[in-house]
């Protein structure tokens, strides 16, 4: 599964309405909430990022994150080498009570007015949930490549929670596979970390849970889900109000918090924000290909150290490097090519650990892979992730999201499948730290962990990045049809990594001259 620390702090806070609000302003607050808010309803509402991700989701273009991971798997069998599928099964469901939306189901509005909702699923199954499957042993690392890339290509049942854990036995070496799917609905990648570190351990004994009783409660009705969606598109605009008021009472705050936004929106928007055409961007099909690259976090620290930027930055440089690569395989004029990337960032703050749902923003970052040297490559991905921080552009891109929760659901559904189709990326790199010390599950140490990132109609390959035990791992996920070759991006992402720590080691031993 997706991991990462549950120390992840927001990249950029939005301003906060609420800063000088009166007591009256609360209790205007209290009495425009909707009834679900207040707790009288049994459900709770997507937001309108969570909700776009359905509007998104086609038989081509499935909607859910994932991950594919490798564990030490002698503590997954029994005596008699039997699967411990049962064990599994009651592991996972003595902690579901912590993440409580893991046993709900989507719940539609009638006639579309509003968002869906989470409602518990009365008819919950854990073995539906958590299932066993296996490679003819001993299974190559390739069978659980191309395992994972046929379960992930298949859309989640929607009458039912939208996740799934598949063990995968039979695996060279002893090793046992867990392949992950959740619905991005449900979860971003901060908070698929967050699950992760509930289901997984810190030590190889399991660590014990006091489990609560379960009983689902009942769904609301049609007619009460209606009406409660009509009250709360009814009382919003009170929350305006009160917002606006709070605006007033501050008003040189007010106007420093609407120039920061207003700078933050004009860096997503200039002459070159339509991405160039490249064979990267085109229609997708149903059928999908996964491929994997491990880099050494030690070795990104001494290409930061000694060619400066970020931890973050060396990774784009490095996949610029290896886009390039493939890019010149295919034929295609690299020179001067400068690709544009979507680089998802999270929100989160400290008080939404475990909070699901999606609170991420994003970077438009420019690769300049027409650049044949790769330190010059490194610097001008440096000089723009420095440019894009100071103008906040993350916060300009949660604003814009933030404005959706007042769209009505119809003219949402509009905005998500026109993403499909945007000019503006060619496709998207996102980087999720996770934790430098080992992780167990039933006992066995996690060895390796690799996310799985959708990919939208137009955008035939995306990567995935997650930090685990000093290691980089990098998940590439990509049309089956459109990137045959998915194979030569890694080893150019390899190539790529290892041209500039060569770099690194000639630039350090020139300093101790």
């Amino acid at each position: 599964m997706p991991i990462a620390s549950r120390r992840v702090t927001a990249c950029a806070a939005a301003p906060n309405p609420d800063e000088g609000a009166t007591d009256e302003d609360a209790t205007l607050a209290r009495s425009s909430r909707p009834p679900y808010d207040r707790g009288v309803g049994n459900y709770d509402r997507l937001g309108a990022l969570d909700a776009s991700f359905l509007h998104l989701e086609r038989l081509e273009t499935p909607m859910h994150v994932g991950a594919m991971t490798v564990f030490e798997g002698e503590s997954f069998f029994d005596e008699t080498g039997r699967f411990r599928l049962a064990d599994a099964r009651e592991l996972v469901s003595s902690r579901l009570h912590l993440i409580p939306r893991f046993r709900r189901r989507l719940m539609d509005v009638p006639l579309g007015q509003g968002r869906p909702i989470w409602v518990d699923d009365a008819h919950f199954d854990i073995s539906y949930h958590v299932r066993l499957t296996a490679l003819p042993n001993p299974g190559s690392r390739d069978q659980l490549l191309t395992l994972c890339s046929r379960i992930q290509a298949g859309l989640l049942d929607r009458t039912r929670p939208l996740w799934e854990l598949w063990f995968v036995e039979g695996l060279d070496g002893d090793h046992v596979g867990l392949i992950q799917k959740t619905h991005h609905a449900l979860v971003d990648g901060v908070s698929g970390v967050d699950v992760a570190t509930v289901l997984l351990d810190f030590t190889p004994d399991p660590m014990p849970v006091d489990t609560p009783s379960w009983v689902a409660a009942p769904s609301p009705t049609s007619a009460r889900l209606l009406s409660d969606s009509l009250l709360e598109r009814a009382t919003q605009p009170a929350e305006m109000v009160r917002t606006a008021r709070a605006a007033v009472r501050g008003p040189r705050r007010a106007v420093a918090s609407a120039g920061r936004i207003v700078r933050s929106v004009q860096s997503m928007v200039d002459r070159k924000m339509v991405a160039p055409r490249t064979s990267l961007n085109t229609p997708v099909g149903r059928n999908r290909r996964f491929d994997t690259v491990k880099i050494s976090l030690d070795s990104v620290k001494v290409v930061r150290r000694a060619l400066g930027g970020t931890v973050n930055d060396v990774v784009l440089a490095g996949v610029a490097g290896g886009l390039r690569g493939l890019l010149e395989s295919r034929g295609e004029p690299v020179d001067g090519l400068t690709l544009k990337v979507l680089c998802p960032v999270s929100v989160r703050d400290e008080q939404e650990h475990l909070a699901l749902g999606n609170r991420v923003s994003a970077m438009f970052v420019s690769l300049p892979v027409g650049e044949p040297d790769p330190s010059a490559r490194l610097d001008a991905i440096r000089v723009t992730t420095e440019h894009l921080k100071e103008r906040e552009q993350a916060v300009g891109a949660a604003f814009l999201v933030d404005l959706t929760e007042y769209a009505a659901p119809t003219l949402l559904g509009l905005a998500a499948r026109a993403a499909h189709h945007q000019p503006f990326f060619n496709l998207i790199i996102t980087n999720v730290p996770g934790p430098q010390v080992p992780l167990y599950c039933m006992g066995g140490r996690m060895l390796e962990a690799y996310p799985v990132v959708p990919l939208s109609k137009n955008t035939s390959v995306v990567v995935g990045i997650l930090s685990y035990c000093g290691q980089l791992h990098f998940g590439l996920f990509a049309d089956r049809d459109a990137v045959a070759d998915l194979a030569v991006l890694a080893s150019a992402i390899e190539e790529s990594f290892a041209v500039l720590e060569k770099l690194a080691e000639e630039n350090t031993a020139k300093g101790d001259e």
